[in-house]
């Protein structure tokens, strides 16, 4: 009896993968980070949607805003992710660029970053603490971020600091040139038609130029009036898929 049990379980577990009961076994979710340092001022519009984008193509979604985003979480913690997604924006003080951060100016982040500050890479003139071109070749050495695969870059001007993400190993990046606010809410509609072609599993080149095509297809009610074309392109590995 026990031997015709035994058999029956045995030809029970063979027969599970010709059934569809294979056994699942957990897959690993990505991780996505999205950064809005202004948020308090300027929200991120469509970030629901993006989100959602995100978590359909099987990402684990993190959203760190104002001051959360400090100096010491860009610097240890975004190559923990595998995507990330920062919408920012910039200011000249003394005829350098700096991208907002998020963080306000405090007694310890001055203390604990006093070389980057008495070198002009990091400024506190807005009270909102900003971070320069040279802060990040300083701080995103070469193989600093080998783990993103993507990153899309949300602000005026981001293309130089696109090509040190770049040399620090970052796969592929999406980046906005030229000068614009984030309170012209196109930027955001831009962003979200980006990552729904991502999520679907389109290739980041295709992803961009097809946001690009809908704009340059669009017809204008007054011949007189000019189409807009989103200030968006893509730098690195333009064959990469986020799925």
């Amino acid at each position: 009896m026990r031997r015709l049990y035994f058999a029956a379980f045995v030809v029970l577990i063979v027969s599970l993968p010709i059934l569809g009961l294979t056994p699942v076994s957990a897959q690993a979710q990505g991780k996505a980070l999205i950064i809005s340092s202004l948020e308090k001022y300027v929200p991120m519009g469509y970030a629901t949607q993006v989100e959602s984008y995100l978590i359909s193509a099987g990402y684990q979604v993190t959203f760190v805003k104002d001051t959360d985003v400090t100096i010491n979480f860009l610097t240890t913690q975004l190559n923990k992710y595998d995507l990330i997604i920062w919408r920012t924006n910039v200011y000249s003080w003394d005829h350098t660029t700096y991208w907002y951060v998020g963080e306000t100016s405090k007694t310890a982040t001055l203390q604990a970053y006093a070389a980057d500050f008495a070198a002009g890479l990091i400024d506190n003139t807005n009270g909102i603490l900003g971070v320069s071109e040279g802060f990040f070749r300083r701080h995103f050495t070469s193989g600093s971020l080998s783990n993103v695969k993507l990153a899309i870059l949300i602000s005026s001007s981001s293309f130089s600091i696109a090509m040190v993400l770049l040399n620090a190993g970052v796969k592929s990046i999406i980046d906005y040139y030229g000068s614009f606010s984030l309170t012209f809410d196109m930027i955001d509609y831009v962003t979200r038609l980006v990552v729904k072609y991502l999520a679907s599993g389109v290739t980041v080149k295709d992803s961009v130029w097809n946001t690009i095509s809908r704009f340059l297809n669009q017809r204008m009610e007054d011949p007189l009036d000019s189409s807009y074309l989103p200030p968006i392109w893509w730098m690195g590995d333009s064959t990469l898929t986020i799925k």
